[in-house]
């Protein structure tokens, strides 16, 4: 039987009363088993703290267990990808950075998904600035002294990053592209480039507050400047690289939550409500200040123009500059 234009248009309202059940039933009866949270990066890094910090709060919330899965490779893309291809039904969620959520689209030729099809952002759970540092014992202890001696040895400082289009590697090519010299990105899987610097084996490293601040505490490391446009809330006393001669300097690194795309609205909404009241009990937003994180917690429609206008801005400087993981 041919089905005719009156019919189609009759069934519409029943058909769109039908979903919005079904996702209202998803929401109130999630979750009744354990969550999966998966890290697009290995274990101790920032998106690792941040997404342990929350899933444990989530955890104690919904009164099932949240657990934290490292796929760590390509720089974020393997664990994103594989977030994007699970089931859409909440109980596989992603915590990552700018680098898989928006830098990668222009990084890669084929990062293998789309976060804003083949995802359903959540919420921005935190933004998180770098902190240039070096080595406490390093001759290099200024911004002036790290580009003056690079423009005099063109390649001839490294610098380590946590992976190809990651906020640690893309800072560092913004201030090369700023102060026209020429340094040696060495790339890590992860967190271990810290390793290299305390050693001597890099120069100095653009790393997220949060994988330093101890380090920093401690006397461990040097902090020369932060590469977000106002001072970290975290650590006051250091500069921004703008202060120190970079206009409008930003390079800053960010943490959000998404879903696997096609996820019911309304379940999305949920989770990233609750996310967004972890990270504002003034406990939580304490220990994330003290970590190295400004929470956010926004909802999903902020969070989404927020990667759109990430994915525009990472763009612009990865074909400026030629960057390139492949």
């Amino acid at each position: 039987m041919r089905t005719t234009r009156r019919t189609l248009l009759l069934a519409a309202p029943a058909l769109a009363f039908a979903r919005g059940v079904r996702a209202q039933g998803a929401a109130s009866g999630f979750p009744n088993r354990p969550v999966r949270i998966v890290v697009s990066f290995t274990a101790g890094g920032t998106t690792d703290i941040i997404a342990r910090l929350v899933g444990q709060q989530l955890s104690l919330r919904w009164g099932q267990p949240v657990v934290i899965e490292n796929r760590p490779g390509a720089g974020g893309n393997i664990g994103t990808e594989y977030v994007a291809r699970s089931t859409p039904d909440g109980y596989t969620l992603l915590v990552g950075s700018v680098g898989p959520l928006a830098v990668n689209q222009s990084l890669y030729r084929n990062p293998g998904y789309n976060p804003l099809t083949d995802l359903s952002p959540v919420t921005l759970i935190a933004g998180v600035p770098n902190v240039l540092v070096v080595a406490p014992n390093s001759p290099l202890r200024t911004v002036d002294a790290i580009y003056a001696e690079a423009k005099r040895r063109p390649n001839g400082l490294s610098y380590g990053s946590t992976g190809v289009g990651t906020s640690s590697h893309l800072s560092a090519v913004l201030a090369d592209k700023m102060r026209g010299t020429e340094t040696t990105h060495v790339p890590y899987r992860g967190a271990v480039a810290l390793n290299d610097l305390l050693t001597g084996r890099l120069d100095f490293m653009y790393a997220t507050i949060p994988s330093v601040i101890e380090q920093i505490r401690a006397g461990r490391l040097h902090a020369i400047a932060v590469s977000s446009t106002t001072r970290s809330r975290s650590l006051p006393e250091i500069p921004t690289m703008i202060e120190l001669g970079f206009p409008s300097f930003d390079a800053s690194s960010w943490f959000g939550m998404a879903a696997p795309g096609r996820t019911p609205d309304e379940l999305v909404a949920r989770i990233a409500r609750e996310v967004g009241e972890i990270v504002r009990q003034p406990e939580i937003e304490r220990q994330m200040v003290d970590q190295g994180a400004d929470p956010v917690g926004n909802p999903p429609a902020e969070f989404r123009a927020y990667i759109e206008s990430e994915i525009r801005r990472w763009g612009e400087l990865v074909r400026a500059t030629g960057a390139t993981a492949d």
